[in-house]
């Protein structure tokens, strides 16, 4: 029995993205832990979305970011992450923007217009374009939003006191990351959706968007013309976002093991085969896993 097989069958480690490219129409590239840290690009990952483009194979960036493209790019230009090497870029920040914006879903027809923000508000411009405006009264507010927290101290229990008693108004809560955790220049801060869950666990109502939400991978296999998931990749740093959102448009996914999940699944560099078994156990494994994105 090989080392392979007995870590997961399910499961290829390739050399590099290069190995697996054939055939592949779009890439859905995850940005922070895959791209970048927050901080510094990777430069061998910027190589592999050369490499993909010279290969003229689509490359969609989409990240949980809680923020209107038009404050993304910019940030991704200094970073060397310029325009002509992706198709598309979508955020669950925009996804948000745009429901609230048209109001084309009954759930969001049917909020109000006055929004209470639990944690950091990186953008108080956010609601431009659409009806809505902050509060900064709970009693006031028809909703809540969570963007994010403000740094690496904060906690999801520093809101106790905040969810119970917008639970306790019935206050549907927007989340605009579906991320539990980041990892900005190696340290660790909990996102907008571990706030959110511990809502729902409270029996709280969530609205979300962004990965694994199939609405996200729609519309970029949309906008770009690709219907068949067979030809699509998604590649990035998260088994519960990346890895199952792929799963969920049955598109393939690759990994990037020295993400997110780095402590749990490298040693000196390399995958721990059986290390990434165990933690995908009864959940969607990874078609493919690298230890960092490389051509």
């Amino acid at each position: 029995m090989t080392d392979s097989t007995i870590a997961h069958p399910a499961t290829t480690f390739p050399t590099g993205l290069g190995a697996i490219a054939d055939g592949l129409e779009l890439v859905v590239m995850d940005l922070w832990g895959c791209m970048h840290d927050g901080v510094r690009v990777y430069p061998a990952a910027l190589d592999a979305l050369r490499r993909l483009k010279e290969r003229g194979i689509a490359v969609a960036l989409v990240s949980n970011a809680p923020r209107r493209i038009a404050r993304v790019v910019p940030r991704l230009e200094e970073m060397g992450i310029g325009a002509d090497l992706y198709a598309g870029i979508y955020t669950s920040g925009e996804m948000i923007w745009r429901h609230l914006a048209i109001r084309a879903e009954a759930a969001y027809r049917a909020l109000g217009r006055r929004a209470l923000a639990i944690g950091a508000v990186e953008d108080r411009g956010y609601f431009g374009g659409t009806d809505c405006a902050f509060t900064d009264d709970i009693e006031m507010a028809d909703f809540t939003i969570v963007f994010g927290v403000a740094d690496e101290s904060v906690r999801v229990a520093d809101f106790d006191s905040l969810l119970a008693r917008a639970l306790a108004r019935g206050l549907p809560m927007i989340c605009a990351n579906p991320d539990l955790i980041v990892h900005r220049g190696g340290i660790e801060e909990i996102c907008a959706g571990a706030i959110a869950e511990e809502y729902r666990r409270r029996g709280g109502t969530i609205l979300i968007e962004g990965k694994p939400y199939p609405g996200i991978y729609r519309r970029v296999m949309a906008d770009l013309g690709i219907s068949d998931p067979a030809c699509v990749l998604g590649i990035g740093d998260a088994l519960r976002t990346d890895v199952a959102g792929a799963a969920g448009i049955g598109a393939r996914s690759l990994l990037i093991a020295g993400g997110i999940h780095h402590g749990e699944l490298l040693r000196d560099g390399a995958i721990d085969r059986a290390a990434l078994a165990r933690i995908t156990a009864g959940a969607p494994s990874p078609t493919h896993a690298l230890p960092y994105l490389v051509w």
